[in-house]
Formats: C-alpha cells, structure tokens, sequence
C-alpha cells in the first residue's frame, strides 16, 4: 500500500496515515472559509476532533461543531443541523464520521438553501429536481469507518421517524468535493464495529457486481474490492492496529460505493426497514442477511457467483457462498436476527417495506412482498 496517493474518480481523493492534517487547506481551495463540522456524539468527544477545529482556526477560518445525531440519523437531526447550519451563517460542510455522520452531514449541505422539504428529495423518478443546485453547500468528507463509502457516494439513508421508514435522499451534487481518507482516525474501531462495517462494504460491492444492467466500469470495481475485504478484513479485525489493513479497507468502502451506481439489491432492501423498525445497525443486518439473500438470488446469479469465484481463487460458486459463512463466522458475525433481538413477528410489514425499497429495484430477481418475508424469517431463524 502506498503511504499517501492522489486520485480523481470521480471525487478528488486525498488517501493517506496523517492527511488529516490537511483538512483547513483542502477548505480553503474548495472556497470554504466557515465550515459546519458535522459528526456524531461519540466522535465528537475525541480529541483528534478538536485537533481538526483547532488547525481550522489557526488558519483563519471559522468553525463549528454539530453532533446531534443518531446512529441511523434521522429527519429531525438534519433539521437541526440545518438550524445550525443557518444559524452560524457557514458556507460549507465538514462531514465526519461513518455511515451516519456522513449522510446527516451531506443532508444538511443538500438541504443548506433549499425552499423545499428534505422528503422532497427521497430518490423517486425525479424528485432531486426539486433542489436548486445552486443551494447546495460544498463538502469535505472524512470518513472514520470503512464501511458506507457514503464519502463517494451521491446519496443519504434518513430514518422518517413518523413512517418509521428509511428514506434516500439523492442529488448529483450531494457527492462530495473532496474526500480525506485517514486510515489512522480509524485505528481505535472495536472489533465488532470494524467487522460489520467491513461486512457492509462487501455488501455494497457484491451487490453492484450482482446487479442487473451494463455498467462495466462498476462490475470490475466492485470485483477489486470483494478482493481486498477477502484479504485484509480478517487482519483488519484481528489486527486493529495494522495501518495497511485498515487502508486497504478504507479503499473498498470506498469502491463499494462507487460501484453500486450499478445499484444494489435485496440486502439492503430488506435491511433498510429492519433499522427503521428495530434500530439496529445496517452493516449488521446486511452481513447477517448476507447468505440468505445470496441463496434466495442464486438462480439467477449462479453465472456470476462462479465468475467471481474464480477472480478471487475459489473453486465456483458454492465456494464463493461457503467462503461467505465462513468469514462471517471468523470476524464474530451472528448467524442469525435473533441473535441480535429480531424476532419474526412483523414478517409480513417487514416483506411490504421490502417490496418497496429502491434498493430491491435492481435485485436480480424480483422478489414479491411475501418472498421477502420468506427470506427474512429464514434469516431471524438462521434457516440457510
């Protein structure tokens, strides 16, 4: 791995142990003289957070700090970033954190100088014109964890908490200017954490790979990054402080979320109104449905699964699912939702929020309401 690297693909990526440091001048030429720092709670009492602050000051900008946000972020916490936002009179957005702390903070820029509603801009047919471009905020994105790759990403997953339903919010220009990709703010993840966000990143990448649709850039992007999480997402867990691990990590969330312009499936159909139900955590819920959707998805994907067998030095497909159960078991993933409190009772609720996320729209199959539940009682009970 090289110590630091520059790229453009799409977003300008700065990669690199220590490049951190380089937050106040990347605001500088991306015309931010007042940023908003958008993180979560738990980050936010760090000190590398005031160590960000403090360095934006020293060079003259003005900042502040917003970290009232929930682990699935919801329609009220980007309001009140809003508030913040106009209140301190910024003119752009620090994005720091993971899946949540990223999409609050681009929700917040999207919505900076907007007339209309957040919801307005749920990712149905054309509804992102209804923001005016001009009113978006810039960002800067940090990512802290290697799993969304939401720092590349055009999109942000918010909870509607009066529908208790999981919401994307989309629009060309929420894709951040520029990302830092530190891999040392990403030293101190618990190894659980570091598991499942790595297990979201392969979701992200699998799922891009198996999606329907000529997107042949995507389709080898996401074969890399299945690559790299085989190889160094044990390590990355085992070994929390092996530097090069957690940067090659970093890389494939990043992939992965460049790669499901493809679009994504099942997996995330599904674990998309289970946050919004229980609360849970996504990259959890995509790694323990992982299997289960592979399998329900294998008819039509057999030709694929054996393809990215091969790529990865396993035999076919049944390799390739096998080798799937077997990394969960080696990182400490649950087999199963009632591992982590899930029980069957709103299969059926479950299977109509299903049948209706965007995710599912590029399923390889298209599973039915009640296929949907099929495949989520048979994940709650561990039923391969």
């Amino acid at each position: 791995m090289p110590q630091s690297a520059n790229w453009n693909y799409p977003t300008a990526y700065r990669f690199g142990p220590g490049r951190v440091v380089e937050t106040a001048e990347a605001c500088t030429g991306l015309g931010i003289k007042n940023p908003l720092l958008v993180t979560d709670p738990g980050l936010a009492a760090l000190p590398f957070v005031e160590a960000i602050m403090q360095s934006c000051r020293d060079a003259g900008l003005g900042i502040a700090l917003f970290k009232d946000i929930k682990s699935n972020p919801t329609g009220e916490n980007v309001d009140a970033g809003l508030a913040a936002f106009r209140a301190g009179d910024h003119d752009g957005v620090i994005a720091l954190g993971g899946g949540s702390g990223l999409d609050a903070a681009k929700a917040v820029a999207v919505m900076a100088r907007q007339s209309c509603s957040l919801w307005d801009l749920e990712d149905v047919g054309d509804n992102w014109k209804n923001a005016d471009p001009d009113g978006i905020a810039p960002v800067l994105a940090i990512p802290t964890t290697a799993g969304t790759g939401s720092e590349v990403g055009r999109g942000s997953v918010i909870t509607d908490q009066a529908a208790h339903v999981k919401k994307i919010i989309f629009h060309p220009a929420m894709m951040p200017q520029m990302v830092i990709a530190d891999p040392e703010l990403t030293l101190g993840l618990p190894k659980h954490i570091t598991a499942a966000t790595g297990m979201d990143a392969l979701s992200h990448n699998l799922e891009a790979f198996c999606a329907p649709g000529y997107h042949p850039m995507a389709r080898g992007i996401a074969i890399e990054g299945i690559r790299l999480i085989k190889e160094w997402l044990p390590q990355a867990v085992a070994q929390g402080s092996d530097i090069e691990a957690r940067g090659q990590m970093l890389v494939a969330s990043s992939m992965g979320a460049t790669a499901f312009q493809r679009g994504l499936g099942a997996m995330h159909a599904l674990a998309h109104p289970l946050g919004a139900l229980y609360d849970a955590h996504h990259g959890l819920l995509n790694a323990i449905l992982m299997p289960y959707v592979l399998t329900a998805n294998r008819p039509s994907i057999e030709e694929e699964l054996n393809h990215l067998a091969i790529c990865l030095g396993l035999e076919d497909a049944e390799g390739f699912l096998a080798w799937v159960i077997e990394l969960r078991r080696e990182i400490g993933i649950p087999n199963s939702l009632a591992e982590i409190g899930i029980d069957a009772a709103r299969a059926e609720q479950v299977g109509a929020m299903a049948v209706v996320d965007p995710s599912g729209a590029t399923n390889p199959i298209e599973f039915t309401a009640e296929d949907y539940a099929v495949i989520f009682k048979k994940a709650v009970h561990g039923d391969a």
